[in-house]
């Protein structure tokens, strides 16, 4: 080997040694490693909310009409699905007044006791289900009478807990995943690490605020019911959830 050779092969030596000397020394440190998981699932649940409303200068006939609706809205909801959790709620009755404005009377407009010339009577039901096939067909069944004025998708409760099982498994693999990762990073061993803390609140200010997936909420409109009138099937997409979960681990190294 040429001098120069062996002075080149001499330096590069003596550059590798002092790097290796400025290497920082990791023995007892302690990091923190954020992890993340998510798991994806159709849905399997929908809340619809029919509603009715009537309107006649008779309060007692609007209120007669809006009972004997609802009571027909809720025999076709158990007819057509018969485990479907139902709930009636906001009930309402108010007066409907004139549009009228002071008639002036010598130039000075007199105020007249408005009177109402009409009342406005109306329900709602939240029907609860978990048969998405048959949604359609009771859907359509129940807008002879009354109108659908809203319905969102999510997922059971028993579908939730699997899939908190799921996310909870994938989300401490992901942290395993950081901690090899990092360690390698740091030119240690994966059996030099030792999980001190574990944190599945993801607290502590270390991530952001945990994101949880839900069904969108639904936009609610009103829809007039086609009373003793065929109503043809609707169509929905239940789309599906995905539910995330952050954790953060304190890792100290031997």
């Amino acid at each position: 080997m040429s001098p120069k050779k062996i002075a080149l092969l001499a330096a590069s030596l003596a550059l590798a040694a002092h790097v290796q000397a400025q290497t920082v020394p990791t023995t007892g440190t302690l990091v923190i490693v954020p992890a993340t998981g998510e798991v994806t699932h159709a849905n399997d649940e929908a809340t619809a909310s029919f509603m009715v409303e009537e309107q006649d200068k008779d309060k007692a006939a609007a209120a007669s009409r809006v009972n004997q609706k609802m009571k027909q809205g809720t025999e076709l909801v158990r007819k057509e699905d018969p485990q479907a959790v139902l709930k009636t709620m906001g009930y309402y009755t108010y007066p409907v007044y004139p549009e009228d404005r002071p008639v002036p009377v010598d130039g000075v407009a007199v105020k007249k006791p408005r009177l109402p010339t009409s009342w406005r009577v109306g329900q709602y039901l939240e029907v609860k289900t978990s048969n998405i096939a048959g949604l359609p067909k009771m859907t359509s069944s129940v807008q002879k009478t009354l109108a659908l004025n809203g319905i969102g998708f999510g997922l059971s409760p028993a579908t939730t807990k699997k899939l908190d099982d799921q996310r909870i498994k994938v989300t401490y693999q992901n942290l395993n995943e950081r901690i090899a990762s990092i360690a390698a990073a740091m030119g240690r061993k994966v059996s030099d690490a030792v999980v001190e803390t574990i944190d599945f609140e993801g607290s502590g200010n270390y991530t952001g605020d945990a994101q949880a997936g839900s069904a969108a909420a639904p936009r609610l409109m009103r829809s007039q019911a086609m009373n003793e009138q065929q109503v043809a099937e609707p169509s929905f997409e239940p789309g599906d959830t995905t539910l995330q979960m952050r954790l953060v681990g304190k890792v100290k190294f031997k």
